[in-house]
């Protein structure tokens, strides 16, 4: 793998964007509000399909494992009411289903046992409401796609990059995908190459660290690997002999969805790709039902958050793939000792 960012635009759009960007993270860095917690955040640069949610995944579980008590902000996109504070999981499971908590955090409550999950636009209020209703109260908040939510100190700035496009064309819209420009990488604490090969992670990480040199990045760079599971059935059971799948997803990146499929052996009768957060509405299983005995498959096949939407909503066999992240050891190593030492240098908690 050889990463090479784009050089930094000199078209005059971008450079007003740009500044825009600077001037807002400006603003922002005095008046934050912070937590009386270590915040530690998993975000991106580019629209959609990073793999941001199973960083997030994996960055919590760790510090479970290592005898954290955890809580996830989100903000749960596409939710009723999204101003509203919510517990979505107090560490035992989800409490709420995806039209009041979205659907990555009901997905995150029930995958992540023992951590809580807690949605609301302004996380510092989501966090101060964890603290007060959660108990035992959170050691740590695990911020989830919060690298442009600056309304929020942070003590951790994690910033993925998805293998397949880590750059997105090196420009902010209309002319590109970024949500804000690569020189905002100086924002972060570490850069991590998600969905990298397996052959290539132990050297992927330092080559985005140094594809992001020329844009002001100075900061260390990990890989983390994408591992696809086998297939589970919901609510349970084995699956067929012979798997015949009606593929099904409203994420950002439906095709490498697809692909890692096939890369089991799934032969797929048919996709149907709705967009990002689809709701499904009656509409949409309607068109699914149509679509899966015109096809002649024997499952549904689903990613985990659409899994979370049409579980006991449709009437045919469901079937999810799961998707996991797998940082490398160097990262979690690099994170255990920062964390320490936010620890050491905030004192007793308050």
């Amino acid at each position: 793998m050889s990463l090479k960012a784009p050089p930094p635009s000199r078209s005059p759009w971008q450079l007003f964007l740009g500044a825009a960007h600077r001037l807002r993270a400006s603003w922002y860095q005095d008046r934050a509000a912070k937590l009386p917690r270590p915040v530690i955040s998993v975000g991106n640069l580019s629209w959609g399909g990073a793999g941001k949610t199973p960083m997030v995944a994996a960055v919590a579980a760790h510090l479970r494992e290592s005898g954290f008590k955890v809580a996830i902000l989100s903000r749960g996109y596409g939710r009723r009411d999204e101003n509203e504070v919510r517990i979505v999981s107090d560490g035992e499971g989800p409490l709420l289903g995806p039209r009041l908590a979205g659907d990555e955090p009901v997905l995150l409550a029930g995958m992540l046992p023992g951590v809580a999950v807690v949605v609301g636009a302004e996380r510092a209020r989501a966090g101060r409401h964890a603290l007060e209703r959660i108990h035992p109260p959170p050691d740590v908040f695990l911020l989830d796609d919060g690298f442009s939510h600056l309304r929020l100190q942070r003590d951790l700035d994690i910033l993925v990059f998805p293998a397949r496009d880590p750059f997105a064309g090196g420009r902010l819209p209309p002319g590109g995908r970024l949500r804000e420009p690569l020189a905002s990488a100086v924002r972060a604490d570490a850069v991590v190459l998600t969905g990298t090969p397996p052959d290539e992670a132990s050297r992927a990480g330092d080559e985005l660290a140094r594809a992001l040199r020329p844009h002001g990045y100075r900061g260390p760079g990990f890989a983390s690997v994408t591992v696809v599971e086998e297939p589970r059935r919901f609510p349970g059971g084995d699956l067929p002999e012979t798997v015949r799948a009606l593929l099904v997803s409203g994420i950002a990146q439906p095709e490498a969805f697809a692909a890692s499929v096939r890369q089991l052996g799934v032969e797929l009768a048919d996709h149907l790709a709705f967009g990002d957060h689809h709701a499904y509405g009656d509409p949409s299983l309607a068109k699914i039902e149509k679509a899966y005995h015109r096809c002649g498959a024997n499952m549904v096949l689903v990613t985990g958050k659409d899994r979370v939407k049409l579980q006991g909503r449709l009437q045919l066999p469901l079937t999810e793939v799961p998707i996991r992240a797998a940082p490398t050891p160097r990262f979690f190593e690099w994170l255990d000792e920062r964390l320490a030492e936010i620890r050491r240098e905030s004192g007793p908690k308050p």
